[in-house]
């Protein structure tokens, strides 16, 4: 009998029905595209399986996303880190105007351009760098005016850490990338399955920052 490829990754053999996308889905698409690529029934049995006893290969890449998340922020102070945690939420929240999903090299460009043009304001230089593609470009116009009212007052000191926020959040879209060259959304769905994971019973937002930890928090 024809073994079925995986209509995902068309490499791995189809084990598992997938009621979200109507076929039989390899074992490791379920587990690491399911809530992110995946738009999963809440009563479909292998979500429910997963949220009960989570596999070991998911919670392997969840310690992989906090550590990075922490390795990102490690050397931020508290401005530094609300700034972080304030833009890695409303990228989450965001919804590109075109049918085309927001895809990792939009995000990287956009924070470049905004990175560019915080440098140039904290030397008492305005000038405004754009980004390249329209994509970018809009998710610019739509962050700027949550940055503009984060830094009313706070001069060039807080352009400066703006600027520094927003070159780590770059060098973050490129590291989660390049931990999966293929994925054009790899890093949106590494801040999903971030946003998405239930914390310790002992974790809290105020231990984990007497501890020295960061967890992406959404209001």
């Amino acid at each position: 009998m024809r073994s079925v490829v995986c209509p995902l990754c068309g490499i791995r053999r189809a084990r598992r029905s997938c009621p979200a996308v109507g076929q039989q889905i390899c074992t490791v698409c379920c587990g690491t595209k399911r809530l992110t690529q995946i738009a999963c029934p809440s009563d479909c049995p292998w979500l429910v399986s997963a949220r009960e006893h989570p596999a070991a290969v998911v919670v392997r890449q969840l310690q992989r996303d906090i550590a990075l998340m922490r390795q990102v922020m490690r050397d931020f102070d508290q401005r530094q880190s609300q700034l972080f945690l304030l833009i890695n939420t409303f990228l989450l929240r965001y919804q590109a105007p075109e049918i085309q999903p927001l895809v990792d090299d939009d995000v990287a460009e956009a924070m470049a351009a905004l990175a560019s043009t915080y440098e140039t304001a904290s030397r008492g230089l305005i000038y405004e760098h754009r980004p390249a593609s329209l994509p970018a470009e809009r998710l610019v116009t739509a962050l700027k005016p949550l940055l503009a009212k984060a830094s009313e007052g706070g001069g060039s000191a807080f352009e400066r850490d703006l600027a520094v926020v927003l070159r780590r959040a770059v060098d973050m879209v490129h590291e989660v990338r390049a931990s999966d060259p293929e994925n054009r959304r790899a890093f949106v769905e590494f801040l999903l399955r971030v946003a998405a994971r239930k914390p310790d019973a002992d974790e809290s937002p105020q231990a984990d920052a007497e501890a020295g930890r960061s967890r992406l928090i959404i209001p």
